[in-house]
Protein backbone atom coordinates (compact mmCIF):
# COMPACT_ATOMS: atom_id res chain seq x y z
CA UNK A 1 0.00 0.00 0.00
CA UNK A 2 2.83 2.36 0.84
CA UNK A 3 4.42 1.62 -2.55
CA UNK A 4 1.23 2.73 -4.36
CA UNK A 5 1.28 5.99 -2.37
CA UNK A 6 4.88 6.66 -3.47
CA UNK A 7 3.99 5.91 -7.08
CA UNK A 8 1.03 8.31 -6.93
CA UNK A 9 3.24 10.97 -5.33
CA UNK A 10 5.87 10.49 -8.07
CA UNK A 11 3.17 10.66 -10.70
CA UNK A 12 1.80 13.91 -9.24
CA UNK A 13 5.30 15.44 -9.09
CA UNK A 14 5.85 14.54 -12.74
CA UNK A 15 2.45 15.99 -13.68
CA UNK A 16 3.31 19.25 -11.89
CA UNK A 17 6.69 19.41 -13.66
CA UNK A 18 5.01 18.67 -16.99
CA UNK A 19 2.54 21.51 -16.37
CA UNK A 20 5.34 23.95 -15.49
CA UNK A 21 7.30 22.91 -18.57
CA UNK A 22 4.24 23.30 -20.79
CA UNK A 23 3.56 26.80 -19.42
CA UNK A 24 7.20 27.80 -19.94
CA UNK A 25 7.16 26.45 -23.50
CA UNK A 26 3.96 28.35 -24.25
CA UNK A 27 5.53 31.55 -22.91
CA UNK A 28 8.63 31.05 -25.05
CA UNK A 29 6.54 30.36 -28.15
CA UNK A 30 4.50 33.51 -27.51
CA UNK A 31 7.66 35.57 -27.08
CA UNK A 32 9.02 34.14 -30.32
CA UNK A 33 5.85 35.03 -32.24
CA UNK A 34 5.73 38.53 -30.73
CA UNK A 35 9.37 39.18 -31.61
CA UNK A 36 8.82 37.95 -35.18
CA UNK A 37 5.77 40.17 -35.66
CA UNK A 38 7.47 43.17 -34.02
CA UNK A 39 10.61 42.76 -36.13
CA UNK A 40 8.57 42.48 -39.29
CA UNK A 41 6.48 45.49 -38.31
CA UNK A 42 9.52 47.63 -37.53
CA UNK A 43 11.17 46.76 -40.85
CA UNK A 44 7.92 47.63 -42.67
CA UNK A 45 7.73 50.96 -40.81
CA UNK A 46 11.31 51.86 -41.68
CA UNK A 47 10.77 50.92 -45.33
CA UNK A 48 7.50 52.86 -45.36
CA UNK A 49 9.20 55.93 -43.88
CA UNK A 50 11.90 55.81 -46.55
CA UNK A 51 9.26 55.45 -49.27
CA UNK A 52 7.28 58.32 -47.74
CA UNK A 53 10.33 60.60 -47.81
CA UNK A 54 11.05 59.64 -51.40
CA UNK A 55 7.49 60.42 -52.46
CA UNK A 56 7.52 63.67 -50.48
CA UNK A 57 10.65 65.02 -52.11
CA UNK A 58 9.66 63.76 -55.56
CA UNK A 59 6.30 65.50 -55.12
CA UNK A 60 7.95 68.73 -54.07
CA UNK A 61 10.27 68.58 -57.06
CA UNK A 62 7.36 67.84 -59.40
CA UNK A 63 5.31 70.66 -57.88
CA UNK A 64 8.10 73.21 -58.33
CA UNK A 65 8.80 71.98 -61.87
CA UNK A 66 5.12 72.12 -62.87
CA UNK A 67 4.84 75.52 -61.20
CA UNK A 68 7.67 76.80 -63.36
CA UNK A 69 5.98 75.45 -66.48
CA UNK A 70 2.56 76.85 -65.52
CA UNK A 71 3.94 80.26 -64.60
CA UNK A 72 3.11 80.32 -60.88
CA UNK A 73 4.70 78.04 -58.28
CA UNK A 74 1.44 77.44 -56.45
CA UNK A 75 -0.17 76.12 -59.66
CA UNK A 76 2.36 73.29 -59.55
CA UNK A 77 1.33 72.43 -55.98
CA UNK A 78 -2.34 72.49 -56.98
CA UNK A 79 -1.59 70.17 -59.90
CA UNK A 80 0.27 67.69 -57.67
CA UNK A 81 -2.54 67.86 -55.10
CA UNK A 82 -5.06 67.14 -57.86
CA UNK A 83 -3.02 64.13 -58.97
CA UNK A 84 -2.94 62.78 -55.41
CA UNK A 85 -6.64 63.50 -54.94
CA UNK A 86 -7.49 61.59 -58.10
CA UNK A 87 -5.16 58.73 -57.16
CA UNK A 88 -6.63 58.53 -53.64
CA UNK A 89 -10.19 58.50 -54.98
CA UNK A 90 -9.39 55.72 -57.45
CA UNK A 91 -7.68 53.64 -54.77
CA UNK A 92 -10.61 54.14 -52.40
CA UNK A 93 -13.16 53.19 -55.03
CA UNK A 94 -11.43 50.20 -56.59
CA UNK A 95 -8.70 48.85 -54.33
CA UNK A 96 -9.72 49.45 -50.69
CA UNK A 97 -11.24 45.98 -50.17
CA UNK A 98 -8.25 44.30 -51.82
CA UNK A 99 -5.78 46.28 -49.68
CA UNK A 100 -7.73 45.44 -46.50
CA UNK A 101 -7.74 41.74 -47.42
CA UNK A 102 -3.99 41.73 -48.10
CA UNK A 103 -3.20 43.43 -44.79
CA UNK A 104 -5.50 41.08 -42.86
CA UNK A 105 -3.93 38.03 -44.51
CA UNK A 106 -0.43 39.32 -43.74
CA UNK A 107 -1.24 39.86 -40.05
CA UNK A 108 -2.89 36.44 -39.70
CA UNK A 109 -0.02 34.73 -41.53
CA UNK A 110 2.56 36.50 -39.34
CA UNK A 111 0.77 35.57 -36.14
CA UNK A 112 0.17 31.92 -37.01
CA UNK A 113 3.35 30.85 -38.77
Amino acid sequence: MEEIGKQIETLLERAVEYGKTTIELTKLNAIGKISDVAGSLISKIVGGAALFLFILFASLGLAFWLGEILGKIYFGFFAVAAIYGLLGTLIHLFLSKWIKKQISNYIIKSALY
